[in-house]
C-alpha cells in the first residue's frame, strides 16, 4: 500500500544479461501499472531478492556465471518461493519441461519483441492471480480452522455442562429414591407399599439414564443394550428379587437410541418387570424374567420382557391400574407395537419399535456433540 492509500503496484525482478532487451520489457510492463527492477546476472537477482522484496521474477536461459536453470532452482529454494517466469529464446520443449520441473510457474519463448511483451505481461498477470488466488485460500483455511476450533471448544463446554446437569439430576433422583425407599419401609398398608416400590422403580429407571449419559462422550444418545443390562441388575436388588428365589436376567444386542427413547424404553421394561416380579410365581419357586433387545437389519428394534409364571388366567390380567396407563403412554410415546402372550409356561410381552433416528456420527478431528451445531 502506497502512502496515498492506493495500492501498491505489483514489482517484477527481470533477470537478463541483455540490458536493452530489460529496459523494453521495463517500459511495457511500467505502461500496465508493474513496478520492474532489472538484473543483468543469476546473482545479481539473487542479491537483489535478499534486498528487497518482489512478486514475479522472470528470468532468462541464456546469461553468464550461474545459468538461468541453476538460479531457478536456488530461487526455488528460497522459502517465499516467489512464482519464476523462465525466459528462453529457443523454442525447446524439453527445456521447457526441464524449467517446470525445476519449480518455474510458466515459461515464454523469446519471439518477435511485441509478441513477447504480450506474452511477457500475460504470464506475469497469471503468476500473480495464482499468488492471489493461493493467499486467499489459505486465508480462508485459516478462518475455517480458527472457527472449526472455536466450535470445538464451544461444544465441548456445553457437552462438559450437560454431563453436570445429568450428574446432578442423577444425584437428585437418588435422593428422592433413597426418600420413596424410607417411606416404603416404614408404610404398614401393603397398597401403599406396592404403590411406593412401583415408583422407586420409576426412579430407578430414569437414574440409570442419567448416570449413562453424564459418563457417556454423547450426552443425546444412549447405548440401549447396556442400560437395559444396568437397569435389570438395580431391579434385582431393589425389589428383592435374590430373596424371593427369583432370576433376573437381559440377553441384548448392542443398539444407540436417543435418550427420550430410552428413557421411556426403560419405565416400560421396569414396570413390565415389577408386574412379573408381582403377580407370575405365585406358588412356583424358582422364578425367571428374561429381558432381551433384538436389532433388526433395518435398525427396528425388539424387546422383550419374558417370565416362565403361571401366565394369565381367563384373560385376568393382573396389576392393569397405573403401572399398565404407563405402559401404554410411554408405548405411545416411542411408536412402540406392545404384543402380549400368555400361556401355562409364562407371558412374553414384546415392543416392536421402528428404527430409532440417532444422530450421524462426526465429522473426522470434531467432538461429537459438534454435529449439533
Amino acid at each position: 500500500m502506497s502512502e496515498s492509500g492506493a495500492p501498491s503496484p505489483s514489482r517484477i525482478l527481470y533477470i537478463d544479461d541483455d540490458l536493452g532487451l530489460g529496459r523494453l520489457v521495463q517500459r511495457h510492463l511500467a505502461r500496465q501499472g508493474f513496478e520492474v527492477v532489472c538484473a543483468e546476472s543469476g546473482e545479481a537477482g539473487l542479491q537483489l531478492m535478499n534486498q528487497s522484496q518482489f512478486d514475479v521474477v522472470a528470468l532468462d536461459h541464456h546469461m553468464p556465471g550461474i545459468g538461468g536453470l541453476e538460479t531457478l532452482t536456488r530461487i526455488c529454494s528460497t522459502p517465499t518461493h516467489l512464482p519464476v517466469i523462465y525466459v528462453t529464446g529457443a523454442e525447446d520443449s524439453r527445456l521447457a519441461v526441464s524449467a517446470l520441473k525445476a519449480g518455474a510457474s510458466d515459461y515464454v519463448i523469446k519471439a518477435d519483441a511485441h509478441v513477447f511483451f504480450e506474452l511477457l505481461q500475460e504470464a506475469v498477470r497469471q503468476a500473480i492471480e495464482r499468488v492471489e488466488s493461493q493467499r486467499r485460500k489459505e486465508q480462508a483455511d485459516l478462518e475455517i480452522r480458527l472457527a472449526n476450533e472455536r466450535l470445538e471448544a464451544l461444544v465441548a463446554r456445553q457437552d462438559v455442562m450437560m454431563r453436570e446437569v445429568n450428574h446432578r439430576v442423577a444425584n437428585s433422583l437418588m435422593m428422592m429414591s433413597s426418600l420413596v425407599r424410607m417411606q416404603t419401609t416404614a408404610a404398614t398398608n401393603e397398597d401403599v407399599r406396592n404403590a411406593l416400590i412401583d415408583t422407586q422403580n420409576r426412579i430407578e429407571a430414569i437414574i440409570q439414564v442419567h448416570r449413562r449419559l453424564y459418563t457417556s462422550p454423547d450426552v443425546e444418545v444412549v447405548e440401549l443394550g447396556q442400560y437395559l443390562s444396568g437397569l435389570v441388575g438395580e431391579l434385582q436388588h431393589s425389589l428383592g428379587a435374590t430373596e424371593r428365589h427369583v432370576t433376573l436376567e437381559a440377553d441384548v444386542q448392542e443398539a444407540p437410541v436417543p435418550t427420550d427413547t430410552a428413557v421411556s424404553i426403560g419405565v416400560i421394561v421396569a414396570e413390565l418387570i415389577t408386574n412379573a416380579f408381582k403377580y407370575a410365581f405365585q406358588d412356583r419357586p424358582d422364578g425367571r424374567i428374561l429381558v432381551s433387545l433384538k436389532r433388526g437389519d433395518a435398525g427396528d428394534l425388539t424387546i422383550a420382557v419374558a417370565d416362565n409364571g403361571v401366565g394369565i388366567i381367563d384373560g385376568d390380567a393382573k396389576g392393569t391400574g397405573l403401572g399398565s396407563t404407563v405402559v401404554r403412554a410411554m408405548s405411545r410415546s416411542v411408536g412402540a407395537e406392545v404384543v402380549t402372550d400368555t400361556g401355562a409356561t409364562g407371558t412374553t410381552v414384546s415392543l416392536s419399535i421402528a428404527a430409532p433416528e440417532v444422530s450421524e456420527e462426526p465429522a473426522e478431528g470434531l467432538p461429537p456433540a459438534a454435529r449439533r451445531a
